[in-house]
């Protein structure tokens, strides 16, 4: 099989890739390890910045977020006793949505046939070849058969686990990483939000945060320590601590519900760099972590998508070879704001072991700065809404 481009990954920054690449009639293949069944059971993130909304409609798959997604005009911080409140509407003129990654994926897996993306699920061993050369080539196992895509370019859009980083020499590479000492209990279910907007608090016996994918369904986190097992906490347990953390407002208006998933993820800060080595480009997970506090993820592998498509359809169609070489430093710069942003509000929000009377002062002293001060305010808006690619 030959193609343009061979894009290992079939998650949202895959697709949405391929659908902007197919746009500008780029030729590419998406391969994937798992069964689209098992890509659409993730359960991920929901806040999705202009970048992520701008490039659905690009491609004019934006109509079931738009009719469905919840239009966000500010989110909350609580510091045990308040909410402050950030407008990002009124600080910046902008919005985000809330939308599921889940329902992303779907409406970019439903358009793949119609639209000629070519998708194949559930291969195996996939390895990348010749990766400084011109012509490289990547090979799997489908059906007990191995398979070969001769290509242009690779994009690894394989997550932290994927082959596609490990393809570069680690005399080449460099990783920055951040392991953080507790985890993310998540519980989803279906009863309607404690607040029409986000809440992140700080509670002295640790963070919480109040989410939702709809009107009907929430999302709500409680952080744990990392020897912590999610059947250590019954869905009782979660409902009583989540009431304690939020506070006394957000617990009066809880909806307790019976939950349809529960999981623990641990939090890390991971970059890899370059996102770029001869005919391998890296997008997403592939190449960077960012703790869920901020909501980066997802938008942080869009922006990537956005650079990487950018440049793609300029070397393919304009000859530019400059617009390949230029994507790491493009990526990148962007990236590490955005590492920047979600490290620097998980210190913010969360208590670290260890950490003294002189550290809560700090987060005490930071949080009533930000309560009186619209430049912080602003500056928080910014980067919550997503800075400029």
């Amino acid at each position: 099989m030959k193609t343009d481009v061979c894009i290992i990954g079939a998650g949202p920054a895959g697709l949405l890739l391929g659908h902007l690449l197919k746009a500008e009639g780029v030729d590419c293949v998406v391969i994937e390890r798992r069964s689209p069944d098992y890509v659409l059971s993730r359960i991920r993130a929901g806040v999705l910045e202009n970048i992520t909304v701008d490039l659905m409609e690009r491609i004019g798959l934006d109509r079931r977020l738009k009719a469905e997604g919840l239009v966000h005009d500010g989110f909350n911080l609580a510091d045990g006793e308040r909410l402050i409140r950030i407008d990002i509407a009124g600080l910046t003129g902008q919005q985000v949505y809330v939308y599921g990654q889940t329902e992303v994926t779907r409406d970019l897996m439903d358009a793949c046939e119609e639209r000629g993306l070519e998708t194949i699920y559930e291969v195996e061993d996939t390895a990348l070849h010749d990766i400084e050369s011109d012509a490289p080539y990547v090979t799997f196992d489908k059906g007990g058969q191995q398979q070969r895509i001769d290509c242009r370019i690779i994009v690894g859009c394989d997550g932290f686990h994927g082959p596609s980083r490990r393809a570069i020499p680690a005399s080449v590479g460099k990783e920055y990483m951040l392991e953080y000492p507790f985890g993310w209990l998540g519980i989803l279910a279906d009863v309607p939000p404690c607040n029409h907007e986000l809440i992140y608090a700080n509670h002295e016996r640790g963070f919480a945060l109040a989410s939702m994918r709809s009107e009907t369904r929430s999302r709500y986190y409680v952080d744990v320590p990392l020897t912590d097992k999610a059947d250590d906490w019954s869905d009782e347990r979660i409902w009583d601590e989540l009431a304690i953390r939020l506070g006394p407002d957000a617990a009066a208006n809880i909806t307790r519900g019976p939950s349809i998933e529960k999981s623990i993820a641990p939090l890390r800060s991971f970059v890899f760099a370059p996102m770029r080595h001869g005919s391998l480009m890296l997008c997403g997970d592939s190449a960077h972590i960012v703790p869920p506090t901020g909501a980066k993820g997802l938008n942080l592998a869009a922006s990537d998508v956005h650079y990487a498509a950018e440049a793609l359809t300029r070397f393919f169609k304009a000859s530019d070879n400059d617009a390949i070489s230029g994507y790491s430093d493009k990526a990148l710069s962007r990236v590490w704001k955005s590492e920047r942003f979600s490290w620097s509000l998980t210190n913010l929000m969360h208590r670290f072991p260890g950490g003294g009377d002189f550290e809560r002062a700090m987060q005490v002293a930071e949080l009533d700065y930000i309560a009186n001060s619209r430049a912080a305010q602003t500056s928080i808006a910014e980067n919550y809404v997503g800075l400029p690619v």
